[in-house]
């Protein structure tokens, strides 16, 4: 017996079309790498962003501490089927249901976003790879349904991807967090080049100091990175491309900040021209060619200094 088709509203679709132009707002990098995934996918990918940026606007956007706890607490809710979503939620609970979303994930990345409501201070890989984790790995693990992705052994690999991005977007803004007070590199990092969180938060940092802090960042990254190309297999080939492109645009901003700018964050936010972005493409697809890619050859996994620290944060089903 056939499965009853959803009924689309107005409503539904004026969800998905404001969820798009969230994504081509704040996503340009990704966005970009999205347009080489297959049509299908896209909808459902843009309405995880457009949660995603939901969440953080319940925290980020809230008048008070008390009242983004409860924003968080009534997004739980919703997720949960314990009350009612929101119009501006249901296009994201449909997405949840029809692929089945582990909810661990989804709390994993509220209380990320929930964590930015204090001062930022992280103390040591440990706290790096748990804020790591929540905000982003757990947004590799929403994105493998979407995706098609139906071997769980692709999840470790998605999870470092995430990881691996959300290490370059830390290096690549530590001028813009430190103005808000936050520092998401580890305090036991910056002690080796007698730097502190409060030298970052004041910016009374050489660049003899503080680059090689971030190359130490960057370097964990690239781990991360390397291991999410070996993962790659395990995706589906209409939409392997896609991923193999939004991983080289985000590495090469991490490469660009080291190479051009002396791993020095304080120079302002290190972006992509759009040639560097074009070139970052191509590489993509040569990417999607590669033995290793297409799962003709299985390379030994290089280890990650953050893999035991994020593995112990997922439920016992999910390890």
């Amino acid at each position: 017996m056939n499965a009853p088709v959803p009924t689309v509203t107005k409503a539904s679709v004026e969800a998905v079309t404001a969820a798009h132009a969230a994504f081509a707002h704040h996503a340009k990098s990704f966005r970009l790498a999205a347009n080489f995934l297959p049509a299908e996918n896209i909808d459902d990918i843009a309405v995880l962003y457009h949660f995603c940026r939901l969440v953080d606007d319940a925290v980020d956007e809230a008048p008070s501490k008390d009242i983004a706890t409860r924003n968080i607490k009534t997004l739980k809710a919703q997720v949960t089927g314990e009350s009612t979503p929101t119009t501006e939620h249901q296009a994201f609970i449909k997405v949840q249901r029809r692929h089945q979303l582990p909810q661990h994930a989804i709390f994993a990345l509220m209380e990320g976003c929930e964590s930015d409501l204090d001062t930022v201070l992280v103390k040591d890989r440990h706290e790096l790879a748990k804020y790591c984790y929540n905000v982003a790995g757990a947004v590799g693990e929403l994105m493998c349904p979407l995706l098609g992705v139906s071997n769980p052994e692709a999840t470790p690999y998605a999870i470092d991807l995430g990881l691996g991005m959300q290490i370059t977007n830390i290096c690549r803004d530590v001028l813009e967090d430190a103005e808000r007070g936050r520092v998401y590199i580890p305090q036991t990092w910056l002690v080796q080049q007698n730097l502190t969180h409060q030298s970052i938060l004041s910016q009374r940092v050489s660049t003899q100091q503080i680059a090689p802090v971030i190359e130490q960042m960057l370097e964990t990254a690239e781990a991360c990175y390397r291991r999410a190309y070996i993962g790659c297999r395990y995706i589906p080939f209409r939409s392997r491309l896609g991923i193999l492109i939004a991983r080289r645009v985000y590495r090469a901003i991490g490469l660009k900040l080291k190479h051009k700018h002396q791993a020095n964050p304080f120079h302002g936010r290190t972006m992509l021209s759009k040639w560097e972005k074009i070139w970052q493409v191509g590489l993509g697809f040569l990417d999607a060619l590669n033995p290793v890619t297409l799962g003709w050859w299985k390379p030994q996994i290089p280890d990650s200094s953050l893999y035991d620290d994020w593995r112990e944060l997922l439920p016992n089903e999910h390890k």
